[in-house]
């Protein structure tokens, strides 16, 4: 689906028009349990926090290549993700989705768009896609690694399997071959399956009603080698993915 999208989406002007698209989706336990498998969640009786975001993606995809959004898809790139939930999404609810595009505005590289995922009322996702066009890279101040919890070795096939799983098969997270042709020296892991992996490893410390907010950073080489990191103060949860840099920086509140 991505690739006969990104094949069709060369085109774009500087406004947004896209209209939203809807969908009433039903929870597959046979593909809610791949997810599970390939991100480390649990069968409970509530749905993963990211995963609406999975069930929302082929809509997505149809909006972001569809009439009126600004952008192509090749070169687009997901540089951080809200979700909030007012209450856990039961696995036999059935759900309304909806996709839709809004805040097209500057970045110092390019610019970059918010595209909105929200199911049945209380599930929000927002997704901000950077278009590069030049500029210099950021120049805030790098934070501080902060002290390991675990490590995690990422396989070389994480991308393929979650690929599966998502329906996101971005050729730069499958093959190495695929992600020279994209400019990265291997195949790289998908930032919603490090959220997600996140997110697994705090299973059960979250409340039900909460927001995790994560900005991607440098992009995560597979096989790979990280270390996750996570801390508990007054204003909740924050938590970190590093290598020889930061990939995913998160909170959780």
């Amino acid at each position: 689906m991505l690739l006969r999208a990104a094949l069709t989406s060369f085109r774009r002007g500087e406004t947004l028009t896209a209209e939203p698209v809807s969908a009433s989706i039903d929870v597959s336990l046979e593909h809610l349990a791949a997810y599970n498998a390939v991100c480390g969640f649990g069968l409970r009786d509530a749905l993963p926090l990211t995963y609406p975001h999975v069930l929302g993606f082929p809509l997505q995809m149809r909006l972001m290549s569809g009439a009126g959004f600004p952008f192509p898809l090749p070169g687009l790139v997901h540089v951080a993700n809200r979700i909030t939930q007012s209450r856990p999404l039961a696995l036999d609810e059935p759900l309304e989705i909806t996709v839709s595009a809004r805040d097209l505005r500057p970045h110092p590289q390019g610019t970059q768009v918010d595209v909105v995922t929200s199911v049945s009322g209380v599930w929000a996702g927002v997704s901000t896609y950077l278009r590069r066009t030049g500029g210099p890279a950021g120049s805030g101040e790098e934070p501080q690694r902060p002290a390991g919890s675990a490590v995690w070795r990422v396989p070389a096939d994480i991308g393929r399997r979650y690929g599966a799983a998502s329906g996101d098969r971005n050729p730069i997270h499958l093959h190495p071959v695929s992600a020279r042709l994209f400019g990265f020296p291997r195949a790289i892991a998908h930032g919603m399956w490090t959220k997600a992996r996140c997110l697994a490893a705090l299973e059960g410390r979250l409340p039900e009603s909460v927001t995790v907010d994560v900005r991607f950073k440098k992009p995560l080489l597979i096989p790979g080698r990280v270390e996750f990191s996570a801390h508990e103060d007054a204003d909740g949860w924050k938590f970190a993915v590093w290598g020889k840099g930061p990939h995913l920086l998160g909170s959780a509140t």
